[in-house]
């Protein structure tokens, strides 16, 4: 687990203050220093304040505030640029433009030395990797902001890919996490504009991610899931993992000599079918989504293998997607609702996928949804790109505040991957046509017989569960209110209001009576000559007539900036 502790004040800071200083150099560096000044962190302010030059400034002055946050993430290093591309996942927490910036962020890291790495590799094996490998190529195949991938062999001859963790990278990534939740925490309380976007939980949703991610058995389990799910399916392969070689911080997998999908001159060279390459993949694809609701996220061509015989093998499970029966459904029915043309139903299927904290206007967005679906469903089907369709609707629901769960949006963000890769291999392919068979079984699936009956006992328990559960509840409420531990409380605000005027009102009436006081009692006491005197007339009485003046003005003021008398 990793150990994430707040850091409320500067005395326990000192054991970041060095990372602290260069994380806000570098967000000063690119133009973000106003933001930086409003948290109150006067002890590292002048550090950042250093680097900028006018220079710089007219530099920053050419990129949109999106393009400066990526640069800065990718300048802070591993952390930050994981923490990126999280964010760029997650439309629920982050706007759009910030998502399509994010997306650009590279994880592309120096290797780090063997003899850095061995140490790692060593201790999360329990035994010097020489015990286990009968070879181990020192020179890494791919590095990455967490780990590294060696190509070995086993004593038993199996030829393998390792994944090695950085060496410190925990460390690095806790200390990281401390300071972004100290800043966010700072931005909550100090910048009201920041405030709305909820950064403390932003930074939460992140640490929850990265602890799934820097744990290397979540990866293994997740390649066997999907080895399970096309056991039977002779066009897909998934490396096999090697459970006794695998740990928290290292992955022993099978090697995969293909072909990336992306190497379309040496795929022809190989003889192999470019049109069977892409109907198999975005079949994969669409059977992880529709019929199993558990997908690989991240199919770009990198990951995509093509074995002999055009079969399709995909590599690296660090982001994966659940989508639950019900979402799924949702999904189909906005699908099919956009299709037949029926924007109501489009809305509310919309909004059953979403979720938002204030109601939107439901007049505005049906409208709004139609305009969509008229720019898109007039097209032949072919011209019509699934990416550039759910990147709109996306648009489309953030414009209403409407948050799409992060699992959507991965499914989204996966499709439309899938056909880009597709459409790169073969030109004429069309996933609107490929897609429609499994929207058509969902749909189906809800009338088997067996599914009917299983949601009419699933409904009928609840029911028989609320029937049961009711009388205790009544009884526990009942308690409450005899012992006063239960409180109602009633919140009318037009009665607030109300009691607000009438509170100034009195307010007023009691100021002035002050007011009258004083200038009579002031006038007594001038008539009395009531001494000290000052040619003749009571200094006590001169006081009270200027206090009295000074009340009748400051009165007549607050009357006359509310408007009216």
């Amino acid at each position: 687990m990793l150990s994430i502790r707040k850091i409320g004040v500067l005395s326990r800071t000192y054991r970041h203050l060095n990372r602290y200083r260069q994380i806000l150099s570098v967000f000063f560096k690119h133009g973000f220093g106003d933001l930086i000044e409003r948290l109150n962190i006067d002890q590292y302010i002048e550090v950042g304040l250093q680097l900028i030059s006018g220079h710089r400034r007219d530099r920053l002055e050419k990129h949109s505030r999106a393009e400066r946050v990526r640069l800065a993430l990718e300048e802070l290093g591993p952390t930050y640029i994981k923490f990126g591309q999280i964010l760029s996942t997650r439309p629920d927490l982050v706007p759009v433009e910030f998502i399509k910036e994010l997306t650009k962020l590279q994880d592309m890291v120096p290797p780090e030395p063997f003899e850095a790495i061995q140490p790692v590799l060593s201790r999360s094996l329990g035994a010097p990797h020489e015990e286990i490998f009968s070879e181990f190529d020192p020179t890494p195949l791919a590095s990455a902001s967490i780990g590294q991938v060696y190509r070995a062999r086993l004593r038993e001859g199996d030829p393998v890919a390792v994944k090695v963790q950085r060496p410190g990278i925990r460390k690095t990534i806790e200390i990281d996490l401390e300071i972004m939740l100290h800043l966010a925490t700072l931005m909550e309380k100090n910048v009201e504009e920041m405030a709305l976007h909820q950064p403390v939980r932003i930074v939460e949703e992140f640490a929850r991610t990265i602890e799934k991610e820097i744990d290397y058995t979540v990866e293994a389990s997740s390649m066997e899931r999907v080895a399970r799910q096309f056991l039977g399916d002779p066009a897909i392969y998934i490396p096999k993992v090697f459970r006794e070689f695998t740990s928290a911080r290292v992955l022993t997998m099978e090697y995969i000599d293909g072909i990336k999908v992306s190497e379309i001159d040496r795929l022809d060279a190989a003889g192999l079918d470019r049109k069977r390459i892409t109907e198999r993949g975005a079949d994969f694809v669409l059977s992880q989504v529709f019929n199993h609701g558990f997908f690989h996220a991240d199919p770009h061509p990198g990951n995509i293998f093509v074995l002999p015989d055009n079969v399709i093998c995909l590599l690296d499970f660090g982001m994966t997607g659940t989508i639950a029966r019900h979402m799924r459904e949702d999904f189909v029915d906005l699908v099919d609702a956009v299709v037949h043309r029926h924007e109501a139903r489009a809305t509310q299927v919309l909004l059953n996928l979403t979720s938002w904290e204030k109601e939107p206007d439901l007049r505005h967005l049906e409208k709004d949804v139609a305009d969509f679906m008229g720019t898109h469903l007039f097209k032949p089907l072919k011209e019509l790109e699934i990416g550039k369709v759910l990147s709109q609707m996306l648009e489309l629901a953030t414009k209403y505040r409407l948050r799409m769960p992060p699992d959507i949006f991965l499914m989204l963000k996966a499709l439309t991957t899938v056909e880009g890769v597709a459409r790169a291999l073969d030109p004429e392919f069309d996933m609107v046509t490929r897609t429609a068979p499994f929207i058509k079984r969902v749909k189906l699936e809800r009338l088997q017989p067996q599914r009917i009956a299983g949601d009419l006992i699933r409904g009928g328990s609840e029911l028989i569960q609320f029937a049961q559960q009711f009388p205790r509840d009544l009884k526990e409420i009942a308690r409450l209110i005899r012992s006063e531990r239960l409180s109602i409380r009633v919140e009318d605000k037009g009665m607030e209001t109300m009691l607000s005027t009438y509170d100034q009102i009195s307010n007023r009436i009691a100021f002035s009576i002050i007011i009258a006081a004083l200038l009579v009692g002031s006038a007594l006491i001038v008539i009395a000559n009531t001494p000290p005197l000052f040619y003749g007339i009571s200094i006590i009485g001169l006081i009270g007539f200027l206090f009295a003046a000074v009340m009748g003005i400051w009165l007549l003021f607050a009357i006359l900036r509310k408007g009216r008398l």
